[in-house]
């Protein structure tokens, strides 16, 4: 009796994972379906020939376009990409290659460290699904213009050129923000398709010394960490876009869990693996996140023991914005990280379907036709500048393509990453 009890419960599990896995199967059709049209509508807004880049709308609801010198041109022909990946379709692929070939100027570009967004999420996703050798071309010197930004002494890449503290009026020569991590994989992928270890060695280097250094106990992180380059010591520790120098900022906490996890899936390291563990479930488990799995701008923003910078924007706002940004950034790493960890994986993909879930409500996904034809409402940019606050962002959207396109490959039982064309 009790061996047929077990069996019937067995079945019972079977079939409704069936059932949940069927119904999401239809829920990321129903998603790049809509990101298809929306993304076609967009297509027929920006303007190519004038190099106008989507990424934001104004306070009138228009859409703010950027040169390809800002850190974001890379993710509309990303989403391009996506998008023709799902469906085929023939048109998004004319525009993806259009919209990725028009940033081949950026492969000898040094002057910030953005190069991974600019250059891998568009041209890394064509080389992907085109195997153009010329792509990867591109994508190799990209990554040369990188490592020009690396400094042996203090084992980092220079994030930008300067960083103005928000206390009194100093100023750092060689700040490392915790955004740089996602600048790595384009170092792993050089190294691969070269057989030049010199990237490899530098992403590792890199990634070892935020993880010393930017990764708190409590596997928060600090957004901005200043180098002394005479003695490669830490100089300051700030931030620039959360709430306070101690607070934590959900898209830099984001960035790290997708930033690590992909460096342990480069090296097959560990130390990466904890790291990238221990900053999920800081984010995952947070007293302040949401019930929705949307978190607000700042874990900490507003509270007791956390003080912005005298000139920061951040101590004026008492409205505590969602950053859906952050969320697709968490959903698409927990996807991968799902597929590293042997004890709390299923923990970590069932808690990315339900941010994705809640991406794609009504509260965060646009009604078609609206928003400037981005696809999630609600992130943040920069609530210390006082810039792009609770406004779609070109990145949130991305990374919600791939959280979808990763969520698809895993109901399939399919790998995430296949072996690099070399």
């Amino acid at each position: 009796m009790k061996k047929s009890l077990l069996f019937v419960c067995v079945i019972a599990l079977v079939l409704t994972a069936f059932r949940n896995d069927k119904k999401d199967t239809a829920f990321i059709k129903e998603n790049f379906s809509y990101a298809n049209k929306q993304l076609k509508n967009m297509l027929k807004e920006v303007d190519k020939s004038k190099l106008a880049f989507p990424r934001s709308i104004n306070k009138n609801g228009k859409l703010v376009t950027t040169s390809m010198y800002d850190w974001t041109p890379g993710f509309f022909p990303g989403s391009l990409w996506y998008s023709f990946e799902y469906s085929n379709d023939a048109e998004l692929k004319k525009a993806a290659q259009q919209w990725t070939e028009t940033l081949e100027p950026l492969k000898t570009f040094t002057q910030h460290h953005d190069l991974g967004f600019m250059m891998y999420c568009s041209y890394g996703n064509a080389y992907r699904l085109t195997g153009n050798e010329a792509y990867k071309d591109i994508l190799v010197q990209s990554a040369r213009s990188l490592s020009t930004r690396f400094n042996p002494v203090t084992g980092c890449i220079k994030s930008w050129n300067v960083f103005k503290s928000w206390h009194g009026n100093k100023t750092y020569n060689f700040p490392v923000i915790i955004d740089n991590m996602m600048n790595l994989e384009l170092l792993f992928f050089a190294s691969e398709v070269t057989g030049d270890t010199s990237f490899r060695h530098i992403a590792i280097e890199h990634a070892t010394n935020t993880m010393k250094y930017q990764v708190r106990k409590d596997y928060s992180s600090y957004h901005v960490v200043c180098y002394d380059t005479i003695t490669g010591k830490v100089a300051g520790r700030e931030t620039a876009q959360g709430y306070a120098d101690n607070s934590t900022w959900a898209r830099g906490q984001a960035w790290a869990i997708y930033g690590f996890t992909m460096v342990y899936r480069e090296t097959k390291d560990p130390r990466f693996l904890k790291t990238a563990e221990g900053l999920a479930d800081f984010f995952m488990h947070h007293k302040n996140l949401p019930a929705d799995k949307i978190p607000y701008w700042d874990f900490n923003a507003q509270q007791q023991g956390y003080t912005p910078g005298v000139r920061s924007n951040a101590k004026n706002i008492t409205t505590l914005y969602r950053d859906a940004s952050a969320a697709a950034v968490v959903a698409s790493a927990l996807m991968e990280l799902s597929t590293y960890s042997t004890t709390k994986g299923k923990a970590y993909r069932n808690f990315a379907a339900q941010m994705l879930h809640s991406l794609a409500s009504p509260a965060y996904r646009a009604p078609l036709g609206n928003n400037g034809n981005f696809l999630l409402m609600q992130s943040v940019g920069s609530i210390p500048h006082n810039v792009e606050i609770n406004v779609p962002l070109v990145y949130a959207d991305y990374y919600f393509l791939e959280a979808l396109q990763r969520y698809d490959l895993l109901l399939k039982g399919k790998k995430l990453f296949t072996p690099i064309k070399k």
